[in-house]
């Protein structure tokens, strides 16, 4: 069993609720959910990812090393350049998803909890000759995630990825407290949650299964780069890219607000025509309350479910947007 991460020294603020289960260590919400969904779609506040491992690759050979492991085109990611890869097992599942940055010295990547141990062990047994080490930095660096259009100062000497939807800051994690004191106010994670869901971002452990492969979830093109040589599961990304469909998609769903409870994860979805008794063909895979949406989800369905089609979700209505085309 993997070790967790450090317990977070921001869940002393003011009104924080620890988060639970996959996001332990972190705080859920500081007491208004809305308020500070609210300050994340307006450039303020920061999250708090510190519950995330971080992965450090040092060397002369780390982004050609890389090239040949991951999902992405590698060998001319320039210093500061945020991108995304993914690791695949033999047959194109998705293992690991790797946030990344390179500061000129060092790539950066932070990832999922209760990954980070066994993908520092895939990476250390392909080492080789190659002129990299691989490090496990979560007990001294933590993850904090400034919004879309915060003009907050970042720290110097931190590595940075600036992505469309805000800053993921790499920062020391001794001066997490102090962090907290200048950029507030904090938001928690579930504030973060919503937005993702809101911008059909999907999530390694929540959008992806045992069978999950990147077409499924929309990552062709944002995470795995089609004009690359081989990487362990290319076979699989090139032949359903050129031959055929993926037998799921990703949808996002408008759930009725009536509802008092939220599905969980894996909670069934159906036609609604064929009513709570009717056949599975999908599952919600994350639900949230959004600030303005309401409730919200995305889910997996199979391809063939009509993009227009009115579903359930229990005895709840839900109304279907395409994320990934059928």
């Amino acid at each position: 069993m993997e070790r967790p991460s450090p317990i977070s020294p921001l869940l002393s603020l003011p009104g924080a609720v620890a988060a639970e289960g996959h996001d332990a260590g972190v705080a859920a919400h500081y007491g208004d959910l809305f308020r500070e969904q609210r300050a994340l779609a307006d450039g303020r506040g920061f999250v708090d990812l510190s519950h995330r491992g971080v992965v450090a690759v040092t060397g002369d050979d780390r982004l050609s090393w890389l090239h040949l492991l991951v999902t992405q085109y590698m060998t001319d990611l320039v210093p500061g350049r945020a991108t995304e890869a993914l690791i695949l097992s033999a047959n194109g599942h998705i293992e690991h998803a790797l946030y990344l940055v390179d500061d000129g010295e060092t790539l950066w990547a932070h990832v999922e909890p209760g990954t980070r141990e066994e993908l520092v062990r895939y990476l250390e047994s392909m080492k080789f000759f190659y002129r990299v080490e691989v490090a496990d930095r979560t007990d001294d660096i933590a993850v904090v995630h400034l919004p879309a259009g915060s003009v907050a100062a970042t720290p110097e000497g931190v590595a940075v990825r600036e992505t469309p939807y805000g800053r993921d800051l790499f920062l020391p994690r001794a001066g997490l407290e102090s962090f907290a004191a200048a950029h507030g106010p904090a938001a928690g994670i579930l504030a973060y949650e919503a937005l993702r869901v809101e911008a059909h971002r999907p999530r390694l452990g929540f959008e992806t299964d045992h069978r999950t492969i990147p077409h499924e979830i929309g990552l062709i093109g944002s995470a795995v780069h089609l004009q690359k040589g081989c990487y362990r599961g290319q076979e699989t990304v090139a032949r359903v890219q050129n031959l055929g469909k993926p037998p799921r998609r990703l949808v996002f769903l408008h759930l009725d607000g009536s509802e008092v409870l939220l599905p969980g994860h894996g909670a069934p979805v159906r036609l609604a025509a064929d009513g709570e008794e009717g056949r599975q063909l999908g599952f919600v895979t994350t639900a949230v309350r959004h600030h303005e949406l309401g409730p919200i989800a995305l889910a997996l369905v199979k391809r063939n479910v009509p993009v227009d089609a009115p579903l359930i979700v229990g005895t709840t209505a839900a109304a279907q947007e395409t994320v990934v085309e059928p």
